[in-house]
């Protein structure tokens, strides 16, 4: 059982991807209570070695106490949860689960934007001033005036530019808030100021070099790229952000955009190499390897709520208030639940 539990593990992750069908959502709740179960009968298996070993009784087996409990007349539970977990899994390998490459379906994960779904962002102050700091943001922003044709090649001459991007990570594990972190930024007077053209691309974890490199010409002429050959579509993007000061979010980033052995990353940023001092990418990423293999300065690292925090937020997204005055008793439930 031990043996076996590391891969229903993994097949529970592979049906969460396919959740959206019907017979994976029949099986995916039935492989869970069958993991519990196993689960369960592991942790007092536990138990009984741990008593053997602080009663000192060499010559007694764990097993013996063990299996008193898990077998009533005919029926062995230890066997019975292995068989299940066998049959379920059998099951899911005719459905083809096994072999199901992990990607992310539109169903399942909904693509991001750059405008906040929420119009607060809670205990991120600390964060969201690390990243306009590691951006390089001025801490007073500058209105933005309309330049000439003048102007903007004596903008050109005079201001340097950059061989390649750098790239600041915002880190974390699913859920906890990344996405929301990058979406404020891009939204924050000082960043709008900054920068000339923001540009956001929700990635997932398919990092296909040339769909992204439409996604990025048509955030920055608001037209469809009607190009299908990479390389003009590399030379239109290059021409598209020569000397501007540009900002590109890659959100969720999967270990995919590391494959080749990297030379897919590079060859999204080739056509980035004439753009203005002050340009950046932020990426955000659960995964180590892509922080480790892209991020070109200190990460940013999104941690859990602390308690006093997550509460407040908790009661927004409860009752549509965070002074709302709720029943003593519901509330002691609640903070007994979500902060023990």
């Amino acid at each position: 059982m031990r043996d076996t539990l590391p891969a229903m593990y993994d097949l529970i992750n592979k049906a969460e991807w396919r959740s959206h069908e019907h017979c994976v959502a029949k099986l995916l709740p039935c492989l869970k209570d069958a993991v519990y179960e196993a689960e369960n009968l592991l942790d007092e298996f536990t138990w009984y070695e741990k008593k053997v070993q602080v009663e000192g009784n060499a010559s007694q087996s764990p097993f013996t106490d063990f299996f008193h409990t898990v077998i009533e007349g005919s029926f062995d539970e230890v066997n019975d949860v292995q068989s299940r977990l066998d049959h379920l899994s059998s099951m899911l390998d005719n459905l083809g689960l096994h072999g199901i490459a992990q990607r992310f379906d539109k169903l399942v994960r909904p693509e991001t934007t750059s405008l906040p779904n929420e119009t607060k962002i809670f205990g991120r102050a600390k964060e969201l001033k690390q990243v306009l700091g590691l951006l390089g943001v001025p801490t007073c922003p500058k209105r933005k005036r309309t330049t000439s044709s003048i102007d903007a090649s004596t903008r050109t001459s005079t201001k340097s530019r950059i061989s390649s991007l750098p790239v600041l990570v915002i880190a974390g594990i699913g859920g906890v808030g990344k996405t929301t972190l990058a979406q404020h930024v891009c939204n924050h007077p000082r960043v709008r100021s900054h920068f000339d053209l923001i540009i956001w691309i929700c990635v997932s974890d398919d990092f296909d070099v040339k769909r992204l490199t439409k996604e990025v010409i048509q955030s920055c002429t608001k037209k469809e790229g009607a190009n299908d050959n990479l390389n003009s579509l590399q030379h239109a993007l290059s021409n598209h952000v020569n000397n501007k000061r540009l900002l590109i979010v890659l959100d969720d980033m999967w270990d995919d955009s590391l494959k080749e052995n990297g030379q897919c990353w590079k060859r999204f940023c080739a056509p980035f190499r004439n753009v203005q001092e002050g340009s950046m990418i932020l990426v955000t990423t659960r995964c180590p390897n892509v922080t480790e293999g892209v991020r070109t300065m200190e990460h940013v690292i999104v941690e859990g709520l602390k308690d006093g925090v997550f509460w407040n937020f908790f009661k927004l997204c409860a009752f549509g208030s965070e002074s709302s005055d709720n029943d003593p008793e519901l509330e002691r439930i609640a903070k007994e639940y979500f902060l023990n």
